[in-house]
């Protein structure tokens, strides 16, 4: 006789013991959740240390691309007002050129009022060349002699308005060249500052205050690093001023005049303590990228304005400022000397003196003293000394 009692339920061997069903589930999550933890972490968030170097990344390649976008400002405005001449310089040939194609007009008509055979004063007009048209019906031989000159000054009209017309077209293709760099360089800079930006706002409070404490000692080590260059300096000039009164002792006045140039009460001293004294009257107001005061700067803004205190016009962007004097080595920095950064010199500041300079640093900073050292020693592309 069949059998009734419900078939119980087999269950899983393991090692040979027969396990309920439930139990086989349970093993089951505990050998997914240790292959779990042997695999890699899932969270593929970078480090701390990789999201400070991309930042700096970010801002001096933000601060580059700020160089390029000041230059092609700077060029777009000369463009503007290159084009702006050439327009009006075609408006007042055109009218002239009016003036010479009336009186010709006024000539052909007195002529046909006459019964003189003349070409059609339309067919004259509209000749590429006046003075071809008049030879090919041999009437240049009838005119008077205003009227030749009317011919002439026609013809020169036609021919220099013509020309700067093709400058002015010219001249607008170039203008709209640099009003598209103009915009490539903007772009490029605000989605630096985006990237940045977007990457900072990720941190945690406690991920923030660990990347201050790197900060911090960063700073700590620039400060050291000036307070050695400040002491070679000063053994330097201890020497030089050792060295000239030896020199003036031996009645020799070769060494003296070799150090004038450099010596703080030269007229370049002089223009040095004032384009200095403005700077660091700037200090506290907000990097702006693209700025040139009076209530913001970028770091090439704020030296142009400086050193324009002092009477000396510098060039708009770090490129074109790092010709613009002599280059001295760190050691020989003075007051009011440009130091420069970075191999795509993309940075500047003004020495103070004791291994300090002020500057624009980057954006959501303001313009302050510190180090030349604050990006290390390596991050020094030259020191130039202006005038």
């Amino acid at each position: 006789m069949a059998s009734h009692r419900k078939s119980r339920s087999t269950g899983t061997r393991v090692a040979g013991i027969r396990t309920p069903a439930l139990a086989t589930a349970a093993l089951t999550s505990v050998a997914l959740l240790s292959q779990t933890a042997n695999a890699a972490p899932s969270d593929d968030r970078p480090s701390l240390e990789e999201v400070e170097k991309k930042v700096d990344d970010l801002y001096r390649q933000a601060g580059s691309a700020t160089e390029k976008y000041n230059a092609a400002k700077e060029k777009t405005s000369k463009q503007r007002k290159k084009v702006d001449t050439l327009l009006d310089d075609v408006a007042k040939r055109t009218q002239k050129l009016n003036d010479a194609r009336t009186e010709l007009g006024s000539f052909a008509s007195a002529q046909y009022r006459t019964g003189a055979s003349v070409p059609e004063t339309a067919t004259l007009l509209l000749a590429d060349s006046p003075q071809d048209y008049f030879d090919q019906n041999q009437l240049m031989n009838r005119l008077t002699g205003r009227q030749k000159t009317a011919v002439d000054d026609y013809v020169t009209q036609q021919s220099e308005t013509m020309k700067k017309r093709q400058e002015a077209t010219a001249g607008l293709d170039t203008l709209t060249d640099s009003q598209n760099d103009l915009k490539t360089a903007k772009s490029t800079v605000q989605k630096k500052l985006a990237t940045a930006r977007e990457l900072l706002s990720e941190l945690t409070a406690e991920e923030k205050a660990r990347l201050a404490a790197i900060e911090k000692k960063k700073q700590k080590e620039a400060a050291r690093k000036a307070a050695e260059l400040a002491k070679q300096q000063a053994a330097e000039e201890a020497e030089r001023k050792r060295q000239e009164e030896a020199a003036q002792q031996q009645g020799s006045g070769s060494s003296s005049g070799s150090s004038e140039s450099s010596a703080p009460g030269s007229s370049n001293g002089t223009q040095a303590q004032k384009a200095l004294a403005f700077a660091q009257a700037q200090i506290g107001k907000p990097y702006v990228w693209g700025a040139t005061g009076p209530g913001s700067y970028d770091c090439s803004g704020l030296t142009q304005a400086a050193w324009k205190a002092a009477g000396v016009t510098l060039p708009r962007t770090t490129y074109d400022q790092v010709n613009a004097g002599t280059t001295v080595s760190v050691s020989q920095a003075q007051p009011g000397d440009l130091v420069f950064f970075y191999d795509d010199i993309s940075h500047v500041g003004l020495y103070v003196g004791d291994g300090k300079m002020v500057h624009a640093p980057k954006p959501g900073a303001y313009v302050r003293e510190e180090s030349i050292f604050y990006d290390g020693e390596s991050s020094i592309y030259s020191v130039v000394r202006p005038a």
